[in-house]
């Protein structure tokens, strides 16, 4: 098994990156979110509507209509120049299956970041998030030299959850009302890691932790 930058990278330009890790069920890889990637992407969005919807941000009272991906990418790529996100594709085996964001990076006395992400129905079980988390994990915290990274999920959200609990995330609780999702404020779970709690890196106790189980 392997955990490789794909990529030369720099402190000073950590921007396009790619990430590989070979594991038991195939090669996980995260690279930069990319026009082209725009009908597998919509394809599956489709294709998981059902899997995907009830956990999906919204903007309350917006009733403008949804971007185009084209318009999507440019803004995600902006952001990514101006070090405030990392906008990922999942792929498994060299198909697209997901997609993974670290936003609301902050530097300074905070030095934090936010992790989101949604995969396809038909890979979920397999690892292949904890996986892509636990890679972007250890370039927020190395590479960034970030202190801290989060996950904020819903309560109902079972399998999100399974992926922080599978990682070792420390729960620091409830925020109310935190985030807008299908019409209404909805209340959010906040897990966590600082550097502190994964000194030896988190893909690499999460690689030791699946192959024990």
């Amino acid at each position: 098994m392997t955990h490789r930058l794909a990529r030369g990278w720099s402190l000073s330009r950590p921007w396009p990156v790619t990430l590989r890790e070979d594991g038991p069920h195939g090669a996980v890889v995260l690279r930069p979110l990319r026009r082209r990637d725009g009908p597998r992407w919509l394809q599956l969005r489709a294709e998981n509507a059902r899997w995907l919807e009830p956990w999906e941000a919204t903007a309350p009272g917006e009733q403008v209509g949804a971007a185009s991906f084209g318009e999507y990418v440019r803004l995600l790529s902006a952001q990514a120049r101006a070090g405030t996100s990392l906008p990922f594709v999942v792929e498994l085996d060299c198909a697209l299956v997901g997609q993974l964001t670290v936003s609301q990076i902050v530097f300074g006395s905070l030095c934090s970041a936010s992790i989101g992400y949604w995969v396809s129905e038909h890979v979920a079980g397999r690892g292949v998030i904890p996986t892509a988390v636990a890679m972007a994990g250890d370039y927020c915290l190395t590479v960034l030299g970030l202190h801290r990274v989060e996950v904020n999920i819903r309560p109902e959200n079972a399998a999100s959850l399974r992926v922080v609990a599978k990682l070792g995330f420390r729960d620091e609780g409830v925020r109310r009302r935190y985030l807008h999702i299908q019409g209404a404020w909805r209340d959010h779970r906040t897990f966590a890691l600082t550097t502190e709690d994964v000194p030896e890196g988190l893909l690499a106790r999460w690689q030791r932790t699946r192959d024990s189980a």
